[in-house]
C-alpha cells in the first residue's frame, strides 16, 4: 500500500527562479544520491492550476509504506546537503500557504 507526501505552498513572486534552479539541484541530488532516496518509489512536482490556491507548487513523494517513509526522512535529516537545500526552500515560500499531507492508498 503506497504512502503520498503531498507538500504544497505559494513561493514568494520574487524568488521563483530561485526556486526553480532549487528544484532542479534537488532532482539532480536524488539522482546523484540513489543510496540516500532508496526508498523513494517517486517524485513529482506539479503547479495547481485551479482550486485550492491558484498557482502553488505541489511536490509529491511517493513511498511504499510509512516504515519507508520514516527511513528516509531519518537519513536526509542527517544529510548536511539536503538540509541545506531544505532550508533554501524554506526561504523562498510564503510559510504562511505551507501545508503537508501524508495519504494512502485507499485501493
Amino acid at each position: 500500500m503506497s504512502v503520498f507526501v503531498a507538500e504544497t505552498c505559494m513561493i514568494k513572486p520574487e524568488k521563483i527562479e530561485a526556486f526553480k534552479s532549487l528544484m532542479r539541484r534537488v532532482h539532480n541530488y536524488k539522482e546523484e544520491n540513489p543510496e540516500l532516496f532508496k526508498e523513494v518509489k517517486s517524485w513529482k512536482l506539479f503547479r495547481q492550476m485551479f482550486g485550492g490556491i491558484a498557482g502553488a507548487y505541489v511536490s509529491m513523494w511517493e513511498f511504499a509504506n510509512l516504515a519507508d517513509l520514516e527511513k528516509c526522512w531519518a537519513k536526509e535529516e542527517k544529510d548536511q546537503r539536503f538540509t541545506k537545500m531544505h532550508q533554501e526552500l524554506l526561504q523562498l515560500i510564503d510559510p504562511a500557504t505551507f501545508s503537508m499531507k501524508i495519504w494512502t492508498s485507499a485501493m
